[in-house]
Parts: C-alpha cells; structure tokens; sequence
C-alpha cells in the first residue's frame, strides 16, 4: 500500500493548500499531485454550501472522494436510507447508477444528481424487467428476492429487495420454502449456506470485480502472509468465500476490520475498500490483490464538481414505476436485521 505523503514534515505540509484537509489523505495522495486535486474539493465544498447539498459516496470510491468531499459514505443502501435523514436539497451520488436510483425512490422530492452517467454495473445490467417477468411466470407464487444491484425498473418487478449485509434476514422473514434470489448467482449461493432450509432459485449474474477471485489467490496470500487475516464480499464465488476468514457487506467489512483488529488483513474486493479503511487505521498493514471496478472509478473530483455546477445530471423514475420499486425497497428496510451497520459520517 502506498506511504505517499505519510513522511512530510507538518511545514512541508502546511504549504500546501487546504492542509488540513490534505491531511487525512496524505498517505495515499501524492503531495506532488495535492495542488491539482485541491481547487477541486475547494469549490465542491463552497457548491455544497450553495445549492444545500450533499455528497453521498459508496465504499468503492477513491480515497480523495471519500475522505476530503463526501458528507456520508457507506454500502449502497445505507447511503440511501441516510438521505433520508439529512435536510439538502440535492444529493450528489458518488458511485455508480443504480444507487443514485435507490436514494431517488426514498428521497423522491430532493434532486438526486449522477456525475457521470456512464458509471454503470454489470451487476445490475446481468437483468432486465423483462427477465423477471419470465421468472415469474415459470415459477408462479415464488417470491422474488432482489439485490439492490439493479434498475428501478427490475426492483419494481420484485416482491423484496435485499442487500448483501441482510440477504439472509429478508429470506428467512418470509416464511417460505423456496424464493428466486436475482440477480447475484453467487450471493445467493452464499446465502444458501447460511439458510439451508430455503432453496434458492438463481440467476447468472456477476459483478465484474469479484467473480475474478479465485481460491488460488486466496491460497497464495496465506503463502506470502501466513496468519493474515482474509475477508471476502459475499460476491465472490462461494470456493473463494469458504477459503476465507470472515464475508460481509462493504460496511461489515469495515466494522470487523475496525472491531476485530487484525494485524494484517487482506479484503477480497474492490482496490479502494483497503485504501479507505487505512486512513482511519494505520496501524493495520493491508495486503493486496483486489479488482479495480472500472465504474466506480469514473467519478472524479471534477465530474463533482460538474454536477454540482451544471445540476446535471439529474435522476428521475416514473412516478408509477418508482412506487413499485420504492414498496420493494421499503419491505426490506421493514426486515428486522439481526445485524446492524451504520454509515460513518464524514466531517468536511
């Protein structure tokens, strides 16, 4: 993991601009590159104060996102309930775009923006509306269990929603035998172990990033490291998620890192969770590998601030398919969780 920054002495640091700021990503932002990152967060933080409005960003996003202009930062559905909470006006969405969706269906009268709509998810693309149609009438009276990994449209196809922190609660509350879990074949096989008395119905979808995991990398690391700590998303393959120490959501990832304490940890997932959790924790020596997603990195500091300027680009959902989809996502959120996890707030 990268030192970059961590050796300047604090009069090296304090020519830089916004020092303070600079501070929390010293260790991942080259000083050198500072002067071009800083005009940036500046004007997005004076463009917050403007139009009244926040920066939500997902646990995947660089840490010059994440520690320096993001108000909330957490899994995707924790970023949308959170709105939910906060008095703006427009949320800004620092991920990719089907959570800028999600927070539009529970935050339906605020101005919900995407900085690049190019940021997609082959998740979430694995699937259509059409698709669970189909679904449905092959497997009539099946309930379908939706990841909130997909459009609004396929939501509103859906009887439930779920995530990957709660996937296991939200089967299990509906008293049933079998359900169809879309669109993650491999969550829902993970899921399957922890609730065996349910059959799981899937569907061939992978998200990019994790599916590339494999038990070999998993056994090559407790070669390199041995005794490291390995902690999988419930995206990757179950071969790789049984060969590893702990899985969970991106928040739970965080919370074990930070309970827990492990020396040395490695996190089967996208690069930026470990360069994140390493800021608040340097005391922890994280290892790679990790997968890059090429979505979640196409947002910037820039297209941000673009946004924030333009008001663009601004999400909306038919009113008549958004009240399907936000019924699918309000039925989860009334699951009672047997564990919970909160977003960090991030002071700017």
């Amino acid at each position: 993991m990268s030192q970059a920054g961590s050796a300047l002495s604090e009069p090296t640091r304090r020519t830089l601009p916004l020092p303070d700021i600079y501070a929390r990503v010293s260790r991942h932002v080259p000083a050198i590159e500072w002067p071009a990152l800083a005009p940036d967060v500046e004007a997005i933080l004076a463009l917050k104060r403007e139009r009244n409005a926040v920066v939500l960003a997902h646990n995947y996003q660089a840490p010059e996102i994440f520690h320096t202009v993001a108000d909330i930062v957490g899994d995707s559905l924790a970023l949308a309930r959170e709105a939910e909470r906060i008095d703006a006006d427009v949320i800004v969405l620092a991920g990719v775009h089907f959570m800028a969706e999600t927070a539009k269906l529970l935050n339906p009268k605020k101005t919900v923006l995407m900085p690049d709509m190019g940021a997609g998810c082959s998740l979430a693309d694995s699937i259509t509306a059409a698709d669970v149609r189909a679904l449905k009438a092959k497997y009539p009276g099946v309930p379908v269990v939706t990841y909130v990994n997909t459009s609004a449209a396929v939501k509103a196809e859906s009887d439930v929603c779920c995530t990957s922190g709660n996937a296991a609660d939200v089967v299990r509350s509906l008293g049933v035998p079998r359900v169809l879990m879309i669109p993650d074949e491999f969550l829902a096989r993970n899921v399957q172990q922890q609730v065996p008395e349910v059959e799981m119905l899937t569907w061939a979808g992978h998200c990019e990033v994790h599916e590339r995991f494999t038990p070999a990398d998993i056994a090559d690391v407790r070669d390199s490291y041995p005794g490291i700590t390995v902690i999988a998303h419930p995206e990757c393959p179950p071969e790789v998620v049984e060969a590893s120490d702990f899985s969970g959501s991106t928040a739970m990832m965080m919370n074990y890192v930070t309970e827990k304490r492990p020396s040395q940890v490695v996190l089967v997932t996208e690069c930026s969770m470990a360069d994140n959790i390493a800021v608040a924790n340097p005391d922890i020596e994280f290892i790679k590998p990790c997968n890059m997603c090429p979505h979640m990195k196409r947002i910037s500091l820039r297209n941000i601030r673009h946004a924030l300027e333009t008001m663009t680009h601004e999400i909306t959902v038919e009113e008549g398919l958004a009240e399907r989809a936000r019924q699918a996502v309000e039925r989860m959120l009334a699951v009672k969780p047997t564990q919970t996890v909160t977003p960090k707030p991030v002071a700017a």
